[in-house]
């Protein structure tokens, strides 16, 4: 008798004649993940994809709090096999279960016969088991509808399997099915949720962070790598880049009328974010803005920034307000490292009183003050490379 995990799919079974290729990238990620917890086989049969422990050093534990955060998994179980043989189930099935019944006060059975070679259909299954389960635990009742325990048998071709319910997984799409997006990861509590939400529906996420030293400090810099490597545990390996922004920032300042200190230093960020997207064949930006949020993220603003775009801009959480943006983040565990009281370049020469319906013909010509093209190019030459992971 081994303990196994059976992971189910969720939107990949919609797929048609593509299912096959979403179901390898599901389990090269499911893979890649599990690699640093033991040796494993993974096996795909029956719309049920098997992971089997090869190794008593393997980790169960944390191999399930890692597939809980795996994109492409309505939901798995922890699973025990063994032999196709209903008195080995019986007894299985009191051994393994057998805290979980103790304090339970209802419960039910179902079964599952995909292997019509077995001798009990799956009523006699669920009726023979069900009647040793209750001479086992007296003090348990039947019930149908609403048991506090499920305890189900899958008879399938290689084993039978006994699990007493499911564990909910991410949903979603498997992360490199869909394209690739670059995040703009300012280190605040918008955008690492905005990445999540994108990497759920299968795009890889990397991240371009605007640093201005002085102005910006290294644990500034610091506290955006730890988010990305968090969110990392569920959008996978992340390309992260960081834009040397100072001058750029500081030509702004001097050239530049305050009141659109904010927009312009958004629309040059977007400049460098879509060469850099260009270069590295990302096919979107993405950002974490959220209409009306702050003066930059009025209706009027956001279409000045998107102006200086090539490519399209995602924005996930657009119309969600800041009670649903942290929900997330507390759920994806970035919300702590969000808060730490680090500022970007955002809040650098932030003017007093922003402009927040601007024109865009009047923020093109506050530009038009200084020739910012070779400063753009040598910030996109200068940007520094490295690859974040969480293992």
């Amino acid at each position: 008798m081994k303990q196994i995990l059976l992971i189910k799919n969720g939107e990949i079974a919609l797929k048609g004649l593509n299912r096959t290729t979403f179901e390898s990238i599901l389990i090269k990620n499911i893979r890649r993940r599990l690699k640093p917890l033991g040796d494993f086989k993974i096996e795909r049969a029956q719309s049920t994809i098997y992971v089997e422990p090869l190794s008593d050093g393997f980790d169960m534990e944390e191999a399930v709090n890692r597939i809980k955060k795996i994109f492409g998994i309505a939901a798995f179980h922890r699973a025990w096999a063994v032999e196709k043989d209903y008195a080995a189930i019986e007894a299985a099935a009191q051994e393994c279960f057998s805290d979980i019944l103790e304090d339970a006060s209802s419960f039910k059975v179902e079964a599952k016969r995909a292997d019509k070679r077995f001798p009990m259909d799956s009523p006699a299954i669920c009726r023979e088991l069900g009647g040793a389960l209750l001479a086992r635990y007296p003090h348990l009742r039947v019930d149908v509808h609403q048991p506090e325990v499920t305890v189900t048998v899958e008879v399938r071709e290689r084993a039978a399997y006994l699990h007493a319910g499911s564990i909910t997984g991410a949903g979603g799409m498997p992360v490199g099915g869909s394209g690739k997006v670059l995040l703009l990861l300012s280190g605040g509590i918008d955008s690492p949720v905005a990445g999540y939400m994108m990497a759920k529906r299968g795009l890889e996420v990397g991240g371009i962070h605007f640093a201005a030293p002085p102005y910006t400090s290294d644990r500034a810099l610091q506290k955006v790598e730890t988010l990305g490597e968090k969110m990392s545990e569920y959008c996978g390996r992340i390309p992260f880049f960081c834009v040397p922004f100072t001058k750029l920032q500081e030509a702004i300042r001097d050239h530049c009328p305050e009141e659109y200190f904010t927009i312009i230093m958004r629309r040059m960020m977007m400049r460098i974010a879509s060469q850099i997207a260009a270069r590295d064949r990302f096919g979107a930006l993405v950002t974490g803005e959220s209409v009306g949020q702050v003066a930059s993220q009025t209706l009027q603003a956001l279409c000045c920034t998107d102006a200086v775009c090539d490519l399209p801009v995602f924005r996930p959480v657009i119309g969600m307000d800041k009670s649903e943006i942290v929900s997330i983040a507390r759920r994806i565990d970035t919300y702590e490292t969000s808060i730490l009281p680090y500022e970007d370049c955002c809040t650098v020469f932030t003017p007093r009183h922003p402009k927040t319906r601007p024109q865009l013909a009047a923020v093109e010509a506050a530009e038009a003050a200084f020739d910012f093209a070779p400063l753009i190019q040598r910030a996109v030459e200068d940007t520094a490379w490295k690859l974040l992971v969480s293992e």
